[in-house]
Parts: C-alpha cells; sequence; structure tokens
C-alpha cells in the first residue's frame, strides 16, 4: 500500500505538497480515487461533451464509486457525520477542477449548494429523507434562488411568491440560470411568503404539476452544465416539503458563506489547470528550432500563472483552516471568491496567450478553461458584489446603493 507521502506526490506537484499534507489518509485515498475516474472515464468524453453541450452523466457518476460525498474514509474521527472536512471540500473542488470547470460546477450545485440547503434549512426528519439520497447520488438536487430580472439584489427582489393555503403551498414565479433544472429529482425553491414577506424555501419534487424547466440554449461557457429557465405555475407543495429553517436572506446567506467558499476553490483549480495545461503546450510545441517554454517571454507568463496558482491555493487553504475551526464569515468566502477569481480570469488569458492559435481549440486544454472562466468569475457573487461586502467589512460602510 502506499504511503501518504507518496499519494502526495502521485497526486500534486511540490509547491502543493505541504498543503496536501494537511489532508488524512482516508481524505487522500478518495481523491486518488477520483484523479483515477476522471482520467479513466471523463476524460475521454470531456471534449465531445462540452462540443455538443451535453452532460457527461453516466461517466461522472463514476464519480459515487470514489464516494466522494459518503465514504466512511471521510467521516474518520469526525462527529459531523453529514460533510467531510472543508479541507478535503477545497481540495475536491481543485482535483475536479483543475480538470474541467463544468464538472466541478455540476458538483457544487449538486453538493454544495443544494446539498447545503438541505443541511442547513431542513429538520432531521428532511435531512434523513433528501440528504441521504443526495450524499449517495440517489438523488439529483440543485438550487433554485436566481430569477430572470433579480440575480444580485436578490435579498431585496425576490419576486416568486409562496402562498399559504392550509397544509399545502403555492408556488408562482421564475428562475433562471438554474443548473441541472431539468433533470433533478429534487430542486430546494426559494420563495417569498406574500403574508409576512420573508424568503422561505420549498423542496420541489420531479414531476410535480406546474413546474417547467427548460435548458438554456447558445452559451458560450460552461456548455456542458445545462443551465434551466424555471416556471413556476401553482406549484402545490406540502407544509412537510417546506425547510423549516430558512426564514429570510440571513438563511440564505449562512448557504453562501459555504458555497461562495467552494467557488473560490474551483477558481482555484481552473487556475492550476490552464497553467498546467499551458505549461504542456509550451514545452511540446518548437517555434525557431527551440521549445516555446524556452523563450523569455513566454517564461514571463509562465511564472506569472505559477505564482497565481500558489496564491489561491493559499488562499483555499487558509478558509478552509478558518471554517473547519467553527470560523464562518461572508468576509471571508466573499474575499477568497474575489481573488481566486480574479487570478484565475488572469491566468487563463496568460494561458492563451502562450499557446497562441492552438489555444482555442479544445484538444489543447486551454480553450475549455478560458471560456468557462468567465462563468466562474461572475456566478456566486459578482467580482463587485463581493468586492463590496469586503469593503462594507473593511469600512463599516455599505457602498450597495
Amino acid at each position: 500500500m502506499s504511503t501518504k507521502a507518496e499519494i502526495i506526490r502521485e497526486l500534486y506537484p511540490e509547491d502543493v505538497f505541504h498543503y496536501a499534507e494537511k489532508l488524512t489518509d482516508g481524505e487522500l485515498e478518495v481523491l486518488q480515487h477520483v484523479r483515477q475516474i476522471i482520467e479513466n472515464d471523463i476524460r475521454p468524453v470531456v471534449t465531445d461533451h462540452w462540443e455538443r453541450g451535453k452532460f457527461p452523466f453516466e461517466a461522472f457518476y463514476k464519480l459515487k464509486e470514489a464516494g466522494i460525498m459518503n465514504s466512511p474514509k471521510l467521516f474518520e474521527g469526525r462527529d459531523d457525520k453529514w460533510k467531510a472536512s472543508e479541507m478535503y471540500n477545497a481540495f475536491l473542488y481543485y482535483e475536479l477542477a483543475r480538470f474541467d470547470a463544468s464538472i466541478a460546477t455540476f458538483y457544487t450545485v449538486h453538493g454544495g449548494l443544494g446539498y447545503n440547503t438541505i443541511l442547513i434549512g431542513g429538520s432531521e426528519e428532511q435531512k434523513q429523507e433528501f440528504a441521504t439520497k443526495v450524499r449517495n447520488f440517489e438523488w439529483q438536487t440543485c438550487f433554485a434562488l436566481t430569477e430572470p430580472d433579480h440575480g444580485s439584489d436578490i435579498a431585496g427582489g425576490l419576486a416568486t411568491t409562496a402562498e399559504r393555503k392550509g397544509d399545502k403551498w403555492l408556488l408562482n414565479g421564475e428562475k433562471r440560470w438554474i443548473g441541472g433544472a431539468d433533470t433533478a429529482d429534487i430542486v430546494p425553491v426559494f420563495a417569498r411568503d406574500v403574508e409576512d414577506g420573508k424568503i422561505k424555501c420549498f423542496i420541489v419534487r420531479k414531476g410535480t404539476p406546474g413546474y417547467n424547466a427548460v435548458p438554456i440554449p447558445n452559451k458560450i461557457s460552461l456548455r456542458m452544465v445545462q443551465n434551466g429557465h424555471i416556471t413556476l405555475e401553482n406549484v402545490e407543495v406540502p407544509e412537510a416539503d417546506r425547510l423549516p429553517n430558512i426564514n429570510g436572506f440571513r438563511s440564505v446567506n449562512e448557504i453562501f458563506i459555504h458555497t461562495r467558499a467552494d467557488v473560490a476553490h474551483i477558481a482555484n483549480g481552473v487556475t492550476a489547470g490552464a497553467f498546467v495545461a499551458a505549461l504542456r503546450n509550451t514545452s511540446e510545441r518548437e517555434q525557431f528550432d527551440r521549445k516555446l517554454a524556452g523563450f523569455q517571454l513566454v517564461q514571463e507568463k509562465l511564472a506569472r500563472m505559477q505564482s497565481n496558482a500558489t496564491a489561491a491555493l493559499g488562499y483555499s487553504v487558509r478558509i478552509a483552516e478558518l471554517m473547519d475551526n467553527g470560523e464562518y464569515e461572508m468576509f471571508n468566502s466573499s474575499l477568497a471568491k474575489m481573488h481566486n477569481s480574479l487570478r484565475m480570469r488572469e491566468t487563463v488569458a496568460l494561458a492563451r496567450e502562450v499557446t497562441g492559435g492552438n489555444g482555442i481549440t479544445l484538444e489543447s486544454d486551454v480553450a475549455r478553461f478560458f471560456a468557462d472562466a468567465e462563468a466562474i468569475y461572475t456566478y456566486e457573487g459578482t467580482h463587485e458584489i463581493n468586492a463590496l461586502l469586503v469593503g462594507r467589512e473593511i469600512t463599516g460602510i455599505g457602498a450597495f446603493v
């Protein structure tokens, strides 16, 4: 059996080694299995699916064999039996995103946004029913908050309504950009209670009358992820399927603290993936009778990419440490998402530069990172929104409006 150090060296370059030592033996074994599935089952089909704008469900669900959400190895010595450590979470997103942003995004919708909504908002009975099936990949879930006319201003502008009728609720409205909306088995839908004006969350089950989801066509980013436009017309949800611990935007913010950190980890992974792809391409291709990687201007850009990747990883590891210590702060999540997304956007552009014309082909891998980074830069809080959250914290002055 391989030692811990041997597994780390197999998975990660030298600059990642010290950080990866923070993982447990069990966590590393799961991540090693994840890497094997990515390379053996998902990589062979990713280019074709990205080109066609279809998600590789069959290949993706091979990941459940690794137990990425439920392996007993992830919970050895932990009191929390629902979630693995944040350090493992950071490296799982790093692993997924350094391969492909769509794969990482699909997982964060399911295992991040949707799953955290159930854990934070649900009763113990709901966790047993919903969260158990989600973590076992028996049910797919998503997260229906954003609307056609309300994204960044969702706190005060949520237009979807919920009206109580006896022991049932009627939901009406629209949602947009909801990843997996047309294939999910359960959909947490956020709506404003017409009686008290507070945001509440309801689990809409697949096949419920009045629920309709249509994939958004013609995207240039995250093409494999089926973002949906949802319409809700008198959708009936029993009171038993309302998540009782979500009452207002404060509850939604609690979910965002977790998932904004997740997206910081995804940006970290994309940065690393783009750098690795650029280094490989420039080390293989020759121009003027020498390797591209041997030119000074190319090395300067590679050095900047390496710097960005190292800094982003540091942010991800530090926020994971804080969260594992019980420090859940929106300031930290927003700062990490803002920083890592900025460094990611710079890095994918540099990767595109050094790979020349080959960098716009999917075969180079760089093209996927370049296109998909634009969506990651925007979702889970735009750069501006996260900057204003950080700005409010450091100045004590809110500047949103």
